[in-house]
């Protein structure tokens, strides 16, 4: 492993223990786009772990209006929290939108929250392909927690069980019609299901039609859910969401940890031996094997190298 002393003066691994903001910024930039630095910035952090909470939910759920509104809960508690709002990446320049940092600008310059919009690259499963990364740098550069929220669920977008020890899965009383659609995907990752905008009619009669629903279709035992209604404009229910979450996460069993752990382990290993195959290589290895007699795809992948052209 490459010493500290080694590591490239940019970014500035004391700074980022430390806290800087800036430095944070430059070093999740440096990792986010796999820069000359990042591998051996990487490997000298720590072992440290903060609790990560993932909040998904539809379009239109107000996802982000409640992860502003749970801020200031931890903010309250003296806590020190990053965000990462994963947008849809740009048709223009593959950046994120930027949308959800103009809902939370309240926590601009609050030396105890720090706010990161991050694209989602084309990844399906609603989360930026360095997810994992991001978020143990930012456990290492001091915060107590990390709030991801997601791009917006789908049949598809369900990865953030792989990195959050929480998932709080946001929906409205409108969304009855579409749990028949979500039950075989989003709806058995959640920890914590909360119907928000509960001001409006029918809340109470689809919170029940929910729990209905997850009794025998949740992938995880139904008497460690939890079922929320909160109105995340007017902070009401923030307070009971935020005790649920605190109380989840002081009750995750050493297996739980463990197996988000080898999640981990097994997705960073992935991506580092995926990032030795150059497409173009590939391309060619595989056109010249296709001219070959008795091609068959499997043993073509089961063989591939990707050191030679």
């Amino acid at each position: 492993m490459q010493a500290s002393s080694d590591l490239p003066r940019f970014p500035d691994l004391s700074l980022i223990r430390r806290g800087d903001f800036r430095s944070i910024a430059r070093a999740i930039t440096v990792i986010e786009n796999t820069m000359p630095g990042s591998d051996a910035l990487l490997q000298n952090l720590g072992n440290r772990h903060a609790p990560v909470i993932g909040v998904t939910g539809p379009p239109g759920a107000g996802k982000s209006t409640l992860v502003d509104a749970l801020a200031k809960q931890w903010v309250d508690h003296d806590k020190k929290l990053a965000i990462l709002c994963v947008d849809p990446s740009s048709a223009f320049h593959s950046g994120a939108l930027l949308g959800d940092r103009i809902r939370m600008n309240r926590w601009y310059n609050h030396p105890q929250v720090y706010i990161r919009s991050l694209a989602s690259r084309g990844a399906i499963g609603g989360l930026n392909p360095r997810i994992f990364e991001i978020t143990d740098l930012l456990a290492n550069a001091g915060f107590d927690f990390i709030l991801i929220e997601t791009v917006g669920v789908g049949q598809s977008e369900v990865d953030i069980a792989r990195v959050a020890d929480q998932v709080v899965l946001v929906l409205v009383p409108e969304s009855g019609d579409d749990i028949q659609t979500m039950k075989s995907g989003i709806l058995e990752i959640g920890d914590i299901f909360v119907v928000n905008k509960s001001d409006r009619s029918g809340a109470s009669r689809f919170l029940q039609s929910l729990k209905s629903s997850l009794q025998f279709q949740s992938g995880k035992s139904f008497t460690d859910l939890r079922f929320l209604q909160t109105v995340a404009s007017e902070e009401k229910g923030i307070g009971e969401l935020y005790a649920a979450i605190m109380e989840n996460i002081r009750n995750i069993s050493p297996k739980q940890s463990l197996d988000l752990l080898a999640e981990k382990a097994w997705q960073l290993i992935l991506d580092r031996r995926m990032r030795d195959i150059d497409r173009g290589l590939l391309i060619q290895s595989l056109k010249r094997a296709m001219e070959q007699p008795g091609f068959n795809i499997h043993r073509f992948a089961a063989q591939y190298k990707g050191s030679t052209a």
